[in-house]
């Protein structure tokens, strides 16, 4: 679970660790604040990309061989953003990155879809949720301290050096979970076509739609949220992932608690409530973020119930997506993954794009979020 738990948490520490630098980046490369928060967009992009691909080709040759190749895509990639010359070299790198990051994600879903059941699956996506919740502490922490004493491209020599470490535990650690005698025969036509019969199930796909549009809540934070603490609020660079890592908390706390309620009460359920909650936290923040306050305190009391909620969203949306797809779990893992990152990549762009020195590109993505995702979940409950 430790292992399976490091390999989710790729987007965590591949996003939030560089997030306190990306004003030194912009002066660096000599490009404005929104191009570097496009470098966010392109990860999301390519992550959605990536794991397209990689779910076919894990049902068919296992688990480990597809994952090593993207553990190393990932490290030669990393290695590639630490010595980029200009913008465009590192936009080029993110996707790169990404789409070998993209492999531990998708990978670490099918091993869970392989050896439980739906149930025993939220289960396991809490626990993993400890690491993936715990990376989002670190990662602005070390970034900002990496920052301050080595300069940005340190941050991603760290990163290529986080890889190295996941693949040689990977090695050592990871067991097959995927034997020769379940993999898929099928030719790469017949393969994609396992794509378009999910799209066809209403029950995979709107809970693969709500799990995206809640995480993207959390995604179009992690894109506004340097320049809302640092440059609007006047948050030291240093201190910026102490206030980052508050919400990390929460979030493993929602996860705990999921786990712990999953004794008494369906997933749908919880599902439900923190769904809701989700939203009303969200169009608090909204309100909040419109109303011009110079009181950062406003806006941290909403945001912590927005991203502790999805602790109870997060597990529930994936392993009720995943249910009953044990046959194709790498395509299910896949389109899962490329759903979410795909409209991640829409919220970050969002917020990128209406960037007007103001919280409201990003309180309203996220509201927008939280209330599409309720919203797509009450259709999901009618049918």
């Amino acid at each position: 679970m430790i292992i399976l738990g490091l390999l989710t948490a790729f987007a965590p520490m591949s996003t939030d660790m560089y997030l306190p630098a990306f004003t030194a980046i912009a002066m660096d490369l000599g490009v404005s604040m929104s191009i570097v928060q496009a470098t966010l967009a392109v990860y999301f992009a390519g992550t959605a990309l990536g794991q397209i691909a990689y779910g076919p080709i894990s049902d068919r040759y296992g688990r480990k061989p597809p994952l090593y190749v993207g553990l190393l895509l990932y490290i030669v990639a990393s290695v590639g953003c630490a010595v980029a010359p200009n913008v465009e070299v590192l936009l080029v790198m993110r996707l790169l990155q990404a789409v070998g990051a993209s492999a531990g994600m998708v990978i670490a879903r099918a091993i869970v879809s392989d050896l439980f059941d739906h149930v025993g699956g939220v289960r396991a996506f809490s626990r993993m949720m400890l690491v993936m919740g715990v990376a989002p502490i670190l990662a602005p922490l070390a970034g900002g301290q990496l920052f301050v004493w080595l300069g940005w491209r340190a941050i991603f020599w760290v990163l290529a050096a986080f890889g190295l470490l996941c693949l040689v535990m990977c090695v050592a650690g990871l067991r097959e979970s995927h034997p020769p005698q379940r993999r898929s025969s099928a030719d790469w036509v017949a393969r994609m076509g396992g794509f378009i019969e999910l799209l066809r199930e209403p029950r995979f796909l709107g809970h693969a739609i709500v799990g995206a549009l809640a995480m993207s809540a959390m995604f179009a934070y992690i894109a506004g949220s340097p320049f809302v603490f640092i440059e609007l609020y006047g948050v030291p660079a240093t201190h910026f992932g102490f206030l980052f890592g508050l919400n990390a908390v929460g979030l493993i706390g929602g996860s705990q608690l999921n786990a712990r309620l999953l004794k008494s009460v369906h997933p749908e359920r919880i599902l439900h409530w923190g769904l809701f909650m989700l939203m009303a936290s969200t169009l608090v923040l909204l309100a909040a973020g419109s109303s011009g306050t110079t009181q950062l305190s406003w806006l941290l009391g909403p945001l912590f119930v927005a991203i502790a909620s999805l602790g109870l969203v997060i597990p529930n949306s994936a392993a009720l997506a995943l249910r009953g797809q044990a046959a194709r779990a790498g395509v299910a893992s896949a389109l899962l993954g490329s759903l979410q990152f795909l409209i991640f990549g829409i919220a970050a762009a969002a917020v990128s794009l209406m960037h007007d020195g103001t919280a409201q590109p990003m309180t309203g993505t996220m509201a927008v979020c939280g209330l599409g995702a309720w919203w797509v979940h009450r259709w999901l409950r009618r049918r």
